[in-house]
């Protein structure tokens, strides 16, 4: 009798297990996978005028947790999430090694547009869901270490699709668009594909965890383009009214959808030809021409928070050193100042990339460019201004140099820029209250290491 119940026990254990084997070796690359239904708890950040909290909903709002941030970029998280093994393990180690040296956003693409094995929209709401499941563990571990995402939505440059895709689209489907990429933003069918695109990502369940991306508080916020610009010859106010007139609907449009997280533009900060910063601040006329202006595009009522990159050996090429530290300097000033005086919002620089050289020198020019950078936002943290915060670009782990570029470098072989990113880290946390959340899920980085 013993050994009879002790059969019946077994053989529906045996039956799950052997579904379970069927199930995976006949779905191939998309196993079915059963939400975790516990994850820990964390809040949503929103923008209180030039200030980030995280919302605590028991909380008053004077008691509201302020929220600076240091930052990194990973633009490749998806991409190496898409199969299970060594490259998860990766993307789970990049996520690891940035909540140790107390990083808290990470900036990520939830974007690749057209052909390829790894495109997440294949063609015009047509997605690949063996990628989306990719998009899925960045999130949800992510979660897992205390990081939030900044997830950005297209690309103004060709890689990984971009705006040049949406565009090839269309004319593939018929229609009448110019063979200018610039009319990625004012065509009525091209606008519809990215409207269609954005509905599927914030309406996306997450695989793992059951939760849906617009319910989903590891997302720190969607970023409507990485650096928008126009490539015509059409006067710079002509573009300027065309790419103001795009983020002015797809803004109101992402937040149609999801009214729990921020939004921003994905801005580089030049400024137009319509302010006199444009010649004062920017890093050479060509900057004022491009269609994009740092004032009036941050200025739309659905945007909540001002970006900016910089990238000062890009953008001067034969200034020396000196000259562009200071360039830095002023550069970030302007863009804090008019986030406190002018736009009433906040302001992360959401790009912060120099280059990498072969031998030592490279490291220490890029350990001045952070430095200054690094500087400027401590002492707006300190003054409770508008400059809430900076993302270096970009940060790698062993065994994903395809994703490598002048800039890119992985943090802990290069111990001086480690120290700064860490010192910056427990900087910012030692005048603000963090989120308690990263200090329960990863030990404190800080602890012993405050300046």
């Amino acid at each position: 009798m013993a050994s009879d119940w002790r059969d019946k026990k077994l053989y529906p254990l045996l039956g799950i297990l052997l579904l379970s084997i069927f199930l995976y070796f006949n779905l191939g690359s998309n196993p079915i996978t059963f939400p975790i239904l516990w994850q820990s708890h964390m809040g949503f950040v929103s923008a209180n005028s030039t200030h980030f909290i995280i919302v605590n909903p028991r909380a008053p709002l004077e008691n509201q947790s302020t929220f600076y941030i240091n930052g990194w970029n990973s633009y490749w998280l998806m991409q190496e999430s898409v199969w299970a093994g060594p490259s998860r393990s990766r993307v789970s180690k990049m996520l690891k090694k940035g909540a140790e040296m107390g990083l808290t956003v990470c900036r990520t693409w939830a974007f690749n547009d057209g052909a390829g094995p790894n495109a997440l929209q294949i063609s015009p709401g047509v997605f690949n869901e063996r990628v989306f499941r990719g998009l899925d563990y960045v999130i949800f571990e992510a979660r897992k270490r205390g990081i939030r995402l900044i997830l950005s939505l297209v690309n103004n440059l060709s890689n990984f699709g971009g705006k040049a895709q949406y565009v090839r689209w269309a004319q593939e489907a018929g229609h009448n668009v110019s063979s200018s990429t610039d009319s990625f933003f004012s065509h009525p069918m091209i606008k519809d594909y990215y409207k269609a695109y954005v509905k599927a990502i914030l309406s996306r369940k997450n695989s793992l965890s059951g939760v849906k991306y617009a319910d989903e508080p590891a997302i720190f916020a969607w970023e409507l383009m990485n650096e928008p610009r126009c490539s015509s010859s059409s006067s710079a106010l002509i573009l300027q009214h065309g790419v103001q007139a795009w983020l002015n609907e797809m803004a109101a449009f992402v937040k149609s959808l999801d009214q729990k997280h921020l939004v921003t533009v994905g801005l580089e900060g030049f400024y137009g030809l319509n302010t006199t910063k444009g010649l004062e601040v920017n890093p050479g006329e060509w900057a004022a021409s491009l269609g994009s202006d740092f004032i009036q595009n941050s200025a739309i009522e659905n945007i909540d928070f001002a970006s900016v990159h910089a990238y000062p050996d890009s953008w001067m090429p034969h200034d020396d050193m000196e000259a562009k530290a200071r360039f830095l300097s002023r550069w970030v000033d302007s863009h804090i100042s008019d986030g406190d005086h002018v736009l009433k919002k906040p302001v992360i620089f959401t790009e912060v990339g120099s280059l990498v050289h072969a031998d030592n020198q490279g490291f220490a020019d890029k350990d001045i460019l952070l430095k200054t950078m690094y500087e400027k936002i401590y002492e707006s943290a300190k003054k409770r201004q508008a400059g809430a915060g900076a993302l270096i670009w970009q940060l790698l782990v062993e065994g994903v140099g395809e994703y490598s570029d002048r800039f890119s470098f992985v943090a802990w072989d290069n111990p001086s820029t480690y120290k700064l990113i860490l010192k910056q880290s427990c900087r910012l946390k030692s005048i603000f209250a963090e989120s308690i959340q990263s200090r329960k899920l990863n030990k404190d980085p800080c602890s012993g290491n405050l300046p």
